[in-house]
């Protein structure tokens, strides 16, 4: 027998509905103290990040345009001539190319690498693949300014472990740190090496997104590894191949505690990057030139943008051919 619907008299709804209005204004005054707590704790992150990184930012435009030491309260203003002075200056020209020519080493090996890599580390027949992540993401989490002192020692050509074991080979010392076409080539590698597992990282999250079904079906299929790789892998990653590019590349710009550390800009200025560049005016040089230090930032964040700029351009491109197709 089918059981009657039970019916909520007119009288019973009008009861519980101041029930559920008074418990409203509870939750609200719940809501807002527990809104108050993560404020509260978040209060301290937004202080420092403030004082130590937005300020530090506005404030570079305003000493771009006058001319201090940084030591006195005199700011003389001169306009766009830091600026002039800046787009003057042939080491500063010096300084993009290398820092370009440094990201087109780094940015290649990081990206094409990590990805093959990924590819042999996401295989379900690699045996201890949890083992060797870790392996690779080690040096990420090892503070750049510490690796860039002990690869200094290991390069060192009089008494680094490299040097010594070339003499045991007759090969006699090696001094690529020293040496103005191999230096830069060398720190590149090694910064390479320093961030390799944050790209493949990204990488292997990568893979992940692609479905298991569809290796499955196209075994069945009959189709080989090479064919799986061509036909379903690489189509499903080429929207990420864009994002991690980017990435990347905008973290090639930002190399200076490793070069610092390990060369300081030399041999004869052929390391030195846009940022050795500004910190060797800002707070290197005997009187400081805050004003013109800070507009060699300006021009290098414009960089930074542009280079960008252009890469999402030609992933916008590069989408519109692939939807069109």
């Amino acid at each position: 027998m089918a059981a009657t619907p039970v019916l909520t008299r007119p009288s019973a709804r009008r009861q519980a509905a101041p029930a559920r209005s008074a418990r409203r204004p509870e939750q609200r005054a719940r809501l807002r103290r527990r809104n108050v707590w993560i404020y509260a704790f978040l209060l301290p992150t937004f202080v420092l990040y403030g004082m130590y990184t937005l300020y530090p930012m506005i404030a570079s435009y305003w000493y771009s345009l006058v001319e201090w030491n940084g030591f006195t309260a005199d700011q003389r203003f001169v306009g766009l001539s830091n600026y002039r002075a800046v787009l003057a200056d042939p080491m500063f020209w010096s300084a993009v190319k290398i820092t370009l020519v440094f990201m087109l080493i780094v940015a290649p090996l990081r990206v094409f690498g990590a990805f093959f890599l990924a590819i042999l580390l996401n295989s379900p027949k690699l045996r201890f693949s949890g083992f060797f992540r870790t392996m690779y993401f080690l040096p990420v989490v090892t503070t750049t300014a510490i690796v860039g002192v002990v690869m200094r020692f290991v390069l060192d050509p009089a008494s680094g472990p490299l040097s010594f074991l070339s003499q045991l080979l007759g090969m006699g010392p090696i001094d690529l740190l020293g040496s103005t076409s191999s230096a830069l080539a060398t720190a590149g590698l090694v910064y390479v090496w320093k961030f390799f597992g944050i790209t493949l990282i990204y990488w292997l999250a990568a893979l992940q997104t692609v479905p298991r079904d569809l290796y499955e079906a196209a075994r069945i299929d009959g189709a080989n590894a090479v064919q799986t790789f061509r036909h379903i892998t690489l189509p499903l990653l080429i929207p990420f191949l864009l994002i991690i590019t980017v990435l990347t590349v905008e973290d090639c710009f930002h190399a200076f505690d490793l070069m610092q550390t390990m060369t300081a800009g030399g041999p004869f200025f052929s390391t030195e990057i846009i940022e050795i560049y500004i910190y060797r005016y800002a707070f290197a040089a005997t009187i400081p030139q805050l004003g013109f230090a800070s507009a060699a930032a300006v021009l290098f964040g414009l960089l930074v943008l542009v280079v960008v700029g252009v890469q999402l351009w030609a992933t916008m491109l590069a989408r519109r051919s692939g939807a069109r197709a």
